[in-house]
């Protein structure tokens, strides 16, 4: 990802409007799901690992 650089005499303003309640457990949602599919790639590249130093 690279580096923006405002240009002279603009100013880049961002609005942040506050989310909302559901939006919130949306986010939380996807993360959660996204640690779980995580985790289990992580441990069926350690059984592969170790099936293959076995064999």
């Amino acid at each position: 990802m690279g580096l923006i650089r405002e240009p002279q005499n603009i100013d880049f303003t961002i609005l942040d409007k506050p989310w909302t309640e559901e939006e919130r457990k949306e986010l939380s949602a996807f993360i959660k799901f996204r640690k779980e599919q995580r985790k289990k790639r992580r441990t069926l590249s350690y059984k592969i690992r170790d099936e293959k130093v076995v064999s």
